[in-house]
């Protein structure tokens, strides 16, 4: 799908961008290093030993979720996995049970109204991700790696950003190297910098990273300080990003408002002023690509 005027688009709100069925050709990703092969073995055996104080956890949830907000209590969304793969990845439900009825899909604001009170507790430590073990265990995400994003999203991304679809190369995670260190996606901007980072981890992945990653992780749930936690760990970056081309926007959701969601459709028109643009499928978009995203973000450790 190509954008032509970002007008039409905005008289629109509520418009949805369609998520095209696709895959991805693994020539057109960056290679990941050997490591991930056996990786797959490791994240099933520690996610079904995880599983195991964790499935009275997440049982607890359902019970608090169910008496306390109308609406089924473990949430199912369609998500991108490795190649393009779409998924169904499961989370305990933290907002109201409509909370897209009339928007449709948005990302997650900072104090989203739409977040019932047992939800803001569970996002707080992060257990609302705990059903993901169940995907881990099924083989559709890892436990470290590039965390896996809507198809509305993806569809809209992969136009908008050269070298998006590089993060596809591995199995999503529960957490990775992008989590982190930086907050949840408000702009294309906090999708660059967190692309600098996926990329990082696929090129540079193995086990001393990973125990590192889930160790800060499991830190971080228990609130110890990012200031210090991230440094002893090795694992604060500075991500570096060029500035936005002329005629693409700046704001923080692409619609002209610091305070509305972003939605794909906000998206598009945050990124109608870039002219490379294709058809909407990802196969369209490999002259854009860049195996080492020269140019789109460089990491520093700090």
């Amino acid at each position: 799908m190509s954008v032509t005027n970002s007008s039409t688009i905005a008289r629109k709100p509520h418009h949805t961008v369609a998520a095209p069925a696709w895959r991805v050709p693994a020539a057109d990703l960056l290679r990941p290093p050997a490591y991930f092969r056996w990786k797959v073995i490791l994240d099933r055996t520690l996610a079904a030993l995880l599983l195991a104080p964790g499935l009275p956890m997440i049982a607890l949830m359902v019970l608090l979720v169910r008496l306390t907000s109308r609406g089924p209590s473990i949430f199912r969304q369609v998500r991108v996995g490795q190649r393009g793969r779409k998924f169904k990845m499961y989370k305990i439900r933290t907002m109201r049970h409509d909370a897209e009825a009339a928007s449709g899909p948005v990302w997650t604001q900072a104090r989203d109204p739409r977040i019932t009170l047992v939800g803001r507790v569970l996002r707080k430590f992060h257990l609302d991700e705990l059903p993901q073990l169940l995907n881990v265990l099924k083989g559709e995400m890892s436990l470290i790696g590039p965390r896996p994003e809507r198809p509305e999203f993806v569809h809209v991304l992969a136009e908008a950003i050269p070298g998006y679809l590089n993060r596809l190369a591995v199995p999503p995670g529960v957490t990775g190297l992008a989590q982190v260190n930086l907050p949840p996606d408000t702009d294309l901007d906090s999708v660059r910098r967190k692309l600098a980072l996926d990329c990082e981890y696929i090129r540079r992945a193995g086990p001393w990273l990973d125990i590192r990653l889930f160790s800060g992780t499991l830190l971080r749930i228990f609130k110890v300080p990012e200031r210090w936690l991230l440094p002893v760990l090795g694992l604060r970056r500075k991500v570096t990003i060029p500035a936005i081309p002329e005629g693409v926007s700046s704001g923080e959701n692409g619609n002209g408002s610091d305070h509305a969601p972003a939605t794909p459709t906000s998206v598009l028109i945050q990124a109608a002023g870039d002219p490379a643009k294709g058809d909407g499928d990802p196969s369209s978009h490999r002259h854009r690509r860049s195996k080492h995203l020269r140019g789109y973000g460089s990491v520093k450790p700090r």
